[in-house]
């Protein structure tokens, strides 16, 4: 036994979400005593509050703002309700097959089954699991939904403070947009430990002493994550880009306006897009990640001696990480928001990534405590029919390895991505000579981008899987996602900025202003990029966690690459990631040229739009947008939904696995080459704007040449940095995590069509 009491377990885990939720409200509060809505009753007089430089009148351009934001606010909530309406349809249907599938796998009964790996002592019906992997399936979709709703919430609530902040200088607008971006981080990191651990306490009223059940009934907590995660970055990316490619094609290369100019019907479209792709579909993504890397960790666990002499501590070890990193995150963000102060805008970028390297160095000392209190000595794991003895400073190397693995991927994709390296600067430099070697340069840096992380992601699984089987890669991936908090905070601070900066477009204010904004946004790019990278890397490791899960519990002793079975499904498995990629792409597409259609009638049918006497229809292009993203994130979220469940039912558990392995093997290069090049076009297309170095000078300003060209990459790139690429990455998870709940099912019933033949 470890030197946790199990009594003391069950305060932490806890204890750690409830401070977390704390921390986040705090934060809120602190961001709410920005005022917005121009009403200066309170003591303050207008002239106080702003030394704004060129004598707009303060209160007008409050007032704007806030119309504005209210503006971007109602639009995402909007689609968000529209949006879940859907889906609740989709959860209510899906909940069903789960049962349907899962209870048909003995036909219904309601006796106590013998244990598959407990010898000799019987366990809760298949009846009971079916009931309640849809429980589980219908609380992780939940708490998904949730999770993204919330982040959507307090960004739309920040966007327009951070503008007004930025008036007061760029340290005052990275507070607020950073602190609201934490706001997200911790409620969502907080709100997924707590939710799962009272999962857990409830199902175990029922299941008692049958942990093997209970901890596979607990998957179902993953796939909901997960599921509700995919049509949010689906639809969500869909809504983002189309908005922003019409906006960005009319506005600036056809009618040469600026970004986020108030006459450009699009502008709210694109905004709200921001929240709704980026934000919710971000938080939904990450949390999915945390819950099927729980998950998985908890099922490997439960089959193995720990869950079988019913070890409680040692058991919640995953969650007990995850506790100890809310509280590493919490130390963290106190280093960008109190402990040091930005006064330059060269310093906003470093601040950002000296977050990940001290929640990382302090999360290691973390894994170091917990692993050393709560894990037994010496115990052993299941490694596929074979047991493996582990010592827990085994464990201690897997979390560190995946942790520091996330880490080397997120500079890496840095660096890449970042107009403060040679990379960037060769794509924009580039531009000189059109848009087709622009996007020559930019392809190549995307392939080129991936041979680091895929290093650091094959050391992550060799030495955890030597170490401690497949549950060392679970813990690895969860090591990976035990600094959420902090890796969602720099990753919503990314679309908070974005607002601002169009807010201050908007509003008209100075060019200081939008300036110190746009260093805000090239600065979040890159950490949206890096959020990118963790997501995708986690999710890697995530999987292959999950297919060791699937492969153990549906009984297959080793995957046989020589089989014909197998192959085929490597084969087409690895082929799904580009079927995606195309429907997700031509999505994109295709409502990019509706939006570019409508806002090119609105430029030649409204009489005084150019000239800024009359007003836009911004509702007509939030409703294209949103009728686009409803419509075209059915097909892409069936072919991940069905593919698991035809595969294992007509071709059995051999193919499904082969499917499986090849779609993780091609998934992960397909995303992070996508997410990078995009990336990379659209701070190229920054750099030259900014023109900061000579360099730059030399390519711009806005509305040259290479300034186009550079528009033309950065709208190119657009669906493959928001839509394609990220969700790449729940496809790899989606499908495994599927696998693994109806895993009883396709090892009772599946392969029908060999058993034909």
């Amino acid at each position: 036994m470890g030197m946790l009491s199990e009594g003391l377990t069950q305060v932490l885990i806890p204890a750690a979400a409830l401070v977390g939720i704390a921390f986040a409200l705090l934060q809120w509060y602190l961001v709410s005593k920005v005022n917005v809505s121009g009403d200066f009753s309170n003591g303050y007089s207008g002239k106080l509050i702003e030394e704004e430089e060129d004598g707009i009148d303060s209160l007008e351009v409050s007032i704007k703002c806030a119309e504005i934001q209210n503006a971007i606010s109602v639009g995402a909530t909007s689609f968000l309700f529209t949006q879940y309406k859907y889906l609740s349809v989709f959860m209510g249907v899906f909940a069903a097959i789960i049962f349907f599938f899962l209870g048909s796998v003995k036909g219904f009964s309601t006796k106590s089954e013998p244990c598959t790996y407990s010898q000799g002592k019987l366990c809760k019906p298949a009846l009971a699991n079916a009931a309640f992997s849809t429980l589980a399936f219908l609380l992780g979709a939940l708490t998904s939904v949730l999770s993204g709703f919330l982040g959507m919430k307090i960004a739309t609530y920040a966007n327009a403070r951070t503008t007004l902040e930025a008036r007061k200088g760029v340290g005052k607008a990275f507070i607020t947009a950073f602190r609201s971006g934490a706001v997200m981080g911790f409620l969502l990191a907080a709100n997924g430990l707590l939710v799962l651990y009272i999962s857990i306490i409830l199902f175990k009223i029922y299941y008692g002493d049958d942990w093997e059940g209970l901890y596979e009934s607990i998957t179902g907590y993953g796939l909901g994550g997960s599921s509700m995660a995919l049509f949010g970055r689906v639809g969500g990316g869909i809504y983002t880009k189309a908005a922003d490619v019409g906006a960005d094609l009319v506005g600036k290369v056809e009618r040469n306006i600026p970004e986020d100019d108030p006459r450009n019907p699009a502008v709210i479209a694109d905004n709200v897009g921001d929240n709704v792709g980026d934000i919710a579909g971000m938080g939904s993504d990450l949390f999915g990640s945390y819950a099927e890397a729980s998950c998985a960790a908890l099922f490997v666990a439960s089959i193995s001696s720990i869950g079988i002499s019913h070890d409680y501590t040692a058991m919640s070890y995953p969650l007990i990480i995850s506790s100890v990193g809310i509280v590493v995150c919490l130390i963290t963000t106190l280093f960008a928001t109190d402990l040091s102060e930005i006064r330059d805008v060269s310093q906003i970028e470093p601040s950002l990534k000296r977050q990940l390297v001290v929640s990382t160095i302090l999360m290691t000392v973390g894994i170091a405590m917990v692993s050393f209190f709560a894990l037994p000595s010496e115990f052993t794991l299941f490694n596929f029919g074979t047991e493996k003895a582990v010592k827990n400073w085994h464990l201690f190397f897997c979390v560190t390895i995946g942790l520091w693995a996330g880490l080397v991927i997120g500079y890496t994709t840095e660096y890449y991505t970042s107009n403060a390296y040679s990379p960037v600067q060769d794509v924009a430099d580039s531009c000189r000579t059109g848009a087709a070697t622009n996007v020559i340069f930019g392809l190549a840096l995307g392939y080129k981008s991936v041979i680091v992380p895929i290093f650091a992601i094959a050391i992550a699984i060799y030495v955890s899987f030597s170490l401690a089987a497949m549950y060392g890669i679970a813990v690895a991936a969860l090591g990976m996602l035990s600094t959420i908090a902090t890796g969602l905070a720099i990753d919503a601070y990314g679309p908070i900025s974005d607002n601002a900066g169009g807010i201050a477009e908007m509003a008209g204010m100075s060019h200081k202003i939008r300036e110190r904004t746009d260093a805000l946004d090239a600065a979040g790019n890159t950490t949206a990029a890096i959020g990118k990278g963790f997501a995708i890397g986690s999710a890697a490791l995530v999987s292959l966690a999950l297919f060791g899960a699937f492969v153990s519990r549906a009984g297959i002793n080793t995957v046989d690459v020589l089989t014909p079975k197998v192959f085929v499904g490597l084969i087409v498995g690895a082929m799904l990631p580009y079927w995606f990629s195309a429907m997700t792409m031509k999505s994109v597409g295709s409502a990019a040229l509706k939006m570019v259609e409508e806002v090119r009638r609105q430029f030649n049918t409204i009489p005084g739009l150019m000239e800024g006497r009359a007003k836009p229809d911004y509702a007509n292009c939030v409703k294209i947008s949103t009728d686009a993203s409803l419509r075209e994130m059915i097909p892409p979220g069936a072919l991940v939904m069905l593919t698991p469940l035809i595969t294992g039912t007509l071709f059995g558990v051999e193919t499904l696995a082969g499917v499986l392995a090849g779609s993780l093997v091609s998934g992960v290069q397909v995303a992070i080459s996508a997410s990078n090049t995009g990336g990379a076009w659209d701070n190229a297309k920054k750099y030259i704007e900014a023109g900061a170095s000579e360099h730059a000078k030399s390519l711009g300003p806005k509305g040259s040449d290479a300034h186009k060209a550079a528009v033309i990459g950065d709208t190119i790139g657009d669906p493959l940095k928001d839509t394609s690429g990220p969700s790449l990455n729940i496809l790899i998870k989606l499908m495994a995590v599927e696998s693994l709940v109806f895993a009883p099912f396709f090892a009772a019933h599946g392969g029908l069509l060999f058993k034909f033949l």
